[in-house]
């Protein structure tokens, strides 16, 4: 059964300081007792088993999972406690979970760039095993019996031919005073026999949620605290000559004016620096932040326009830029073509406009530093702060919340920086909330994208020749000065892994310089060049009068696997083995032809009415969709319907992975028909949903989501189904009218007639 505990802040703070995040729920239930000879075995003190790093089993049979990945709506506390449970054999109700602080012990914690389950779905298995085979030896010390008769099942020890048992929590004093196994010595299960993975389990975070209990970065709170807003400068690397305090001042319950240090320029994770009004509640700290007069020095960012911005990357993917992929001879088979093709695509800066802007508290007490955030990367938070603040790392602790959102946003550690250099200069607790307009005007940006690609068909209407160059802002120029052409990683999400087989070939990439503060967005550079790669493909069958669903399977020459060694090409691969996580074009095929069957691909449609379908591979997933729209004479646009695939391998948490391919589709429409960011003067024009527009929810179409089977190695879910669900809806638009769109969001006057 569950219960809901009701704590107050301040003791969910001060229960924080030993134990992580509580949520306020916990989970209780019972075991088959043992005979009483079992019982005096094991009497003693209380003592938990504590094998590795992640697990603990109390004496009363509780495992607590200790989650070092954030939580922002993916599902990764629930799906860790899944394969956690299965491996353990444990009871789905007799498991719960705290939140890690940031701590290398944990290994990797930066939760980005959906690499979770990948990373540690191995890892959390083992731990689960470890323990297991350590509470199954220690039953079968208990009984003086042979280790093959003892197998844990349901929380619980078997001795296979007397039937007795032992509960999780009468072994695990004994457990606790065996040796640790080696990894190699440790027998994990046959997945087949999993009773959770794979299935539908109710969210552990679904309840506190609904019930107001769980905390997110805006609800920390203690008695005493103060409030801080920050008027930053509206240029990025703009500084403050002078401000004026007085007005603020005079405003009822501001206590302070305080300047915050700009760092150097690029910033890096650290803050734009800015004037900080210090209140003791919010609502005068953002009124006495209105009535500051500050003098500012714009930097050298003041002259910077998004519309001359996009006119230098047009020229500059006109012109040969540093070739990272190359095949054939691009020139010679182009001049050559029967037909040649030539287009342009652009996408905007974006800002990713979480539900939940950016908020972090801090406390300084006896030289030590907490700060409570709602964080993608703990560590790395720890290690800016330690950069920013001069406080030892030894006496940082940085606690994740749950988060409000995140698509990269809170990878970035700006803000946590901002609120614990306040309060070691306040000698106070302090929280810093970032407004909706903070969150838009002072963002890390995703890049602008301006694109060229140019190709060649034979008589028969076949691709012989493909140039494509990319033009954007390297996210390196956040991080390092005169940092001007992209890396591998930013040219592998989508670009020199063009999957088609086409002898002539020839990627590109320009050399542009930021003006902006750059950062990671959800499914990043894929978003822009899946809509190029995947729009550009589709104008190719077109041109030919073939299907578009057939001239993609055709042209993607599979079942194979790309050999980038051979080709020459850097590709990190997200970081996971080629060898382990190949871009096997066979899958793609696959998946593509999954959403033709399910969609109706090839039903005849109404007047204005049309599909449009797209496949990419990203964070070595696999995803297809298609979109069915309706487009009226007056140029009004319905997304009625979109099919999506994916193929993530192993499925752990079926019903996150359907939502979250849900929430691709709404993400991937906002991107077509929302908004994007415009700079005028070196500032950003956007400053609320009034302005930086937002696709409201009855817009939203029939949603169908399609999860492959399969056995193979986890992969990433979070970011691979937002990449074709513009290409889909853009080419099902040029399907209903013959109108073709290259840039993005729409601008929906030329759907017009």
């Amino acid at each position: 059964m569950t219960r809901i505990v009701n704590l107050s802040r301040r003791k969910m703070l001060k229960g924080m300081a030993g134990s992580g995040l509580i949520l306020g729920i916990q989970f209780t239930g019972r075991s088959k007792a043992a005979g009483e000879k079992e019982k005096a075995a094991l009497a003693g003190p209380p003592a938990n088993f504590a094998p590795n790093a992640y697990i603990a089993i109390d004496q009363n049979g509780l495992v607590t999972l200790t989650v070092h990945r954030s939580e922002m709506g993916q599902g990764i506390r629930t799906s860790l406690a899944m394969i956690l449970a299965d491996e353990l054999a444990a009871s789905w109700p007799r498991v719960t979970v705290r939140q890690a602080d940031g701590d290398a012990k944990y290994g990797d914690q930066d939760t980005n760039k959906s690499r979770s389950i990948r990373l540690f779905y191995t890892p959390i298995r083992r731990a689960g095993a470890t323990a297991r085979q350590m509470l199954e030896v220690a039953a079968a010390q208990t009984w003086h019996a042979s280790i093959r008769d003892c197998r844990a099942v349901d929380h619980e020890v078997i001795h296979i031919p007397t039937g007795r048992t032992l509960s999780f929590g009468q072994l695990a004093k004994g457990a606790s005073m065996l040796p640790v196994p080696t990894p190699e010595k440790v027998r994990l299960l046959d997945a087949s026999s999993y009773r959770y993975v794979g299935h539908t389990i109710p969210s552990i975070d679904l309840v506190p949620m609904l019930r107001g209990k769980a905390i997110f970065g805006a609800d920390v709170a203690v008695q005493g605290m103060r409030f801080a807003s920050i008027e930053r400068c509206p240029v990025y690397g703009g500084k403050a000559v002078s401000f004026d305090p007085k007005g603020a001042l005079a405003v009822h319950g501001v206590e302070r004016v305080i300047e915050i240090p700009a760092a150097a320029t690029p910033t890096g994770h650290l803050p734009l620096g800015g004037i900080a009004v210090i209140a003791n509640n919010s609502w005068s700290a953002e009124q006495g932040r209105k009535q500051l007069k500050v003098q500012w020095d714009l930097g050298p960012n003041a002259t910077h326009d998004s519309t001359a911005y996009r006119a230098e990357l047009e020229v500059a993917v006109r012109k040969p830029g540093h070739v990272v992929r190359s095949a054939g001879n691009f020139d010679a088979a182009f001049a050559l073509s029967a037909k040649k093709l030539t287009a342009e695509y652009f996408t905007p800066y974006l800002a990713q406009a979480m539900m939940e802007p950016p908020a972090a508290f801090a406390e300084a007490s006896g030289g030590k530093l907490l700060v409570v955030a709602p964080t993608q990367d703990p560590q790395g938070a720890k290690t800016a702060i330690v950069q920013f603040t001069g406080v030892p790392e030894s006496d940082v602790t940085v606690r994740p919340t749950l988060l409000g959102g995140g698509a990269g946003r809170k990878a970035m550690h700006d803000f946590l920086c901002e609120a614990a250099w306040l309060a070691k200069t306040l000698s106070a607790p302090v929280k810093v909330t970032w407004s909706r307009e903070d969150d838009l005007r002072h963002d890390y940006y995703h890049p602008m994208c301006v694109q060229r690609l140019e190709g060649g068909l034979d008589k028969n209407g076949g691709p012989i020749a493909w140039r494509h160059r990319t033009a954007f802002p390297s996210l390196a120029a956040t991080f390092q000065a005169n940092a001007t052409t992209p890396d591998a990683d930013q040219l592998g999400e989508g670009f020199t892994d063009m999957p088609y087989l086409i002898p002539n070939l020839r990627l590109e990439a320009a050399s542009v310089p930021a003006h902006m503060r750059l950062g990671w967005f959800r499914s990043s550079m894929n978003i822009p060049h899946a809509f190029a790669i995947c729009s550009f493909i589709d104008e190719m069958a077109a041109a030919t009068g073939k299907d578009p669903a057939n001239f993609i399977e055709i042209y993607l020459a599979g079942p194979r696997k790309i050999d980038f060694k051979a080709l020459q090409v850097d590709y990190p691969n997200y970081g996971g083995s080629i060898q382990d996580y190949p871009v096997d074009v066979g899958r793609m095929q696959s998946i593509l032809q999954l959403v033709v069957d399910r969609s109706g691909w090839g039903e005849q449609l109404m007047p204005r009415q049309g599909r449009g379908i797209a496949v990419h591979r990203s964070y070595l997933s696999y995803a297809a969709a298609v979109a069915l729209v309706q487009v009226s004479p007056e140029g009004e646009l319905a997304v009625q319907r979109i099919d999506i695939a994916i193929d993530c391998g192993v499925t752990v948490y079926p019903d996150r992975v359907k939502a979250l391919m849900e929430d691709a589709v709404l993400f991937g429409i906002n991107l077509t028909l929302g908004s994007g960011i415009t700079v005028k003067n070196g500032a950003v024009e956007q400053a609320n949903f009034d302005t930086y527009r937002i696709v409201r929810a009855h817009l939203t179409p029939e949603i169908h989501v399609y999860i492959v089977p399969t056995s193979a190695l986890p992969t990433g879910a979070a970011d691979p189904g937002v990449p074709v669900v513009a290409p889909a809806i853009c080419n099902a638009i040029f399907a209903a009218t013959g109108k073709r769109i290259r840039t993005l969001p729409i601008d929906v006057t030329e759907l017009h007639g």
